[in-house]
């Protein structure tokens, strides 16, 4: 059985609203989909002055779980 798809944009604002229930990250993070053949995960990226804001780590750390997470629910459209 198939997954169901999502656009990146949708996956995107999926983790981002759940960043925002788990985690107080800091305004600037710019989370990406990079895809794998059939799978994918989100990449975090930031200005020095976000990496350097407390919370950062801590915000990437969730991304990846949440990642994991919607990774297993879902596939990429496109």
């Amino acid at each position: 059985m198939s997954r169901p798809a999502r656009t990146e944009a949708e996956l995107i604002a999926m983790a981002r609203a759940e960043l925002k229930v788990h985690a107080d990250c800091p305004d600037g993070i710019i989370i990406s989909v990079v895809r794998f053949g059939d799978s994918w995960e989100f990449r975090a990226g930031a200005d020095a002055a976000t990496v350097a804001k407390p919370g950062f780590p801590e915000c990437v750390a969730m991304l990846v779980q949440i990642g994991d997470h919607l990774g297993k629910q879902y596939d990429v459209k496109g």
